[in-house]
């Protein structure tokens, strides 16, 4: 049995699903631009440069999600994933993640953005198993405050070592794994996989992946 992860953003992705999420909300008229467009480019820059406190980012990432109903933000998500997230799904990276199910591979993306927005991407790469930063609900709806361990550097790490003890299994469990992935934020989970993949990487990991002879390829 083997095991293969997948980044999302920015690796299966062609862009960042969080970051575009606000932008869609900003260009809806959902969030006032001029208070929140400079927020969430400053946030993105922060995490590309592996400074970002995902704390602080959270607050602002799930704070708008509280204050409109599910059904409206379910039926905002749908437009989202047309004008957004399916431009940045390349046929290199559903190829990936074909080749894997078709050996028989576990599949999953392990993704610090929030379940409410990569949930409907994971289901669209026909991934089943999704590990990411869970947003509160009470009675369906969210509060705004995230539940349990950010699915974020180490974090990602601890998240994924309960997702296998939830299934009975550890690392032990597979004969080869892989973890693809393009951040620097990723190199706890990338030193967990035996074949750690560096996907279109920024500079920082790029300079590890060779130092280290790990695979580095592109999917755009």
């Amino acid at each position: 049995m083997n095991l293969a992860l997948f980044d999302l953003d920015n690796t299966l992705l062609s862009g960042d699903s969080d970051f575009e999420w606000s932008q869609f909300l900003i260009e809806q008229g959902v969030l006032d631009r001029e208070l929140f467009e400079a927020k969430n480019l400053a946030f993105y820059e922060q995490y590309k440069a592996g400074t970002l406190d995902i704390h602080e980012f959270l607050d602002f990432q799930l704070k708008p999600l509280s204050r409109h109903a599910r059904t409206v933000l379910d039926d905002w998500h749908e437009e989202f994933m047309r004008r957004k997230v399916r431009p940045m799904m390349g046929d290199k990276a559903r190829q990936l993640v074909a080749k894997h199910h078709a050996a028989g591979d576990v599949c999953a993306i392990v993704t610090a953005t929030n379940s409410f927005v990569t949930a409907p991407i994971a289901r669209e790469f026909g991934v089943a198993h999704l590990i990411a930063t869970e947003p509160e609900q009470r009675d369906g709806e969210f509060t705004g405050n995230v539940e349990g361990i950010p699915s974020f550097r180490e974090g990602k790490v601890l998240r994924m070592e309960n997702w296998l003890a939830e299934h009975g299994w550890s690392w032990g469990s597979f004969d080869q794994s892989w973890f693809y992935s393009d951040s620097l934020n990723d190199l706890p989970l990338l030193d967990k996989v035996r074949y750690p993949v560096a996907v279109d990487p920024d500079d920082t990991l790029r300079k590890h992946a060779q130092k280290q002879g790990w695979t580095i390829i592109s999917l755009r």
